[in-house]
């Protein structure tokens, strides 16, 4: 099983249904699918929950309800709580992104829980107990507080890029060869001349600024191709169309 889908979101004594469902769009985003709501406030609004879960519908009708923590993590091989307080406890805490790979390992061979507090009080004592690892989110010091939807992305992206599900496109245009790269700056030489940019005397000095410009990233053959192209038809413009007088 991937290890995704072996990480499970707890969310303990939730209180307001946005939040919820947010953290359920924000699993789907990131490939997780597992959630569970400890002991959730009475009343919390269910229609709030499924509009702000938006497409990810599944996971919030799918979730476990569960009356405590302790249920909630029982099968499970790790669990971090995540928390943004100092104290005991707390002072081996590490970012989302440090304990990602840890994660990803272990739930190889065991389901893996992530713990976040309630909205108002976090996670208790008791609930840090369980905790293997502990998880804070760096954050402002003008304001340290996340919100729980938040909290959640935050730790599930930093889970998916971690897992190397995400495969970035790439440019199917090769980068240019040299060759194509030295004809495309003598056209444009050509062309700066003709309009005046730069002189005979100058066009070395001034093309080295230009091939600076023009390298700091890759140069494909299509780059090259339109470069070529714009320098063909400012050079064409230049020794064709009629020139304003100076006045």
């Amino acid at each position: 099983m991937p290890p995704l889908d072996q990480i499970r979101i707890v969310l303990v004594n939730p209180i307001y249904g946005g939040n919820v469902g947010s953290a359920c769009r924000a699993m789907m985003n990131m490939g997780l699918s597992q959630l569970v709501l400890v002991a959730p406030r009475p009343g919390m609004n269910m229609e709030e929950a499924a509009a702000m879960a938006c497409h990810a519908g599944d996971i919030l009708n799918n979730r476990r309800v569960v009356a405590a923590t302790e249920e909630a993590v029982a099968d499970c091989g790790l669990v971090a709580g995540t928390s943004n307080r100092g104290g005991l406890y707390r002072e081996h805490s590490k970012t989302p992104r440090e304990w990602a790979p840890r994660l990803l390992e272990a739930a190889m061979d065991t389901p893996v829980a992530i713990l976040f507090g309630s909205e108002d009080n976090g996670l208790s004592l008791e609930d840090l107990a369980l905790c293997t690892q502990f998880i804070r989110i760096p954050s402002s010091a003008a304001y340290k507080s996340l919100n729980l939807a938040m909290s959640v992305m935050i730790c599930a992206y930093e889970l998916f890029t971690a897992s190397g599900t995400f495969v970035p496109p790439r440019d199917r245009s090769q980068e240019s060869t040299s060759s194509r790269r030295e004809a495309m700056f003598a056209k444009w030489r050509h062309a700066l001349i003709d309009i005046g940019f730069m002189t005979t005397d100058t066009a070395d000095h001034m093309m080295l600024g230009i091939r600076r410009i023009l390298s700091r990233g890759t140069l494909t053959e299509k780059d090259v191709q339109i470069l070529l192209g714009m320098a063909a038809q400012t050079q064409w413009a230049a020794n064709h169309l009629p020139r304003k007088p100076n006045t």
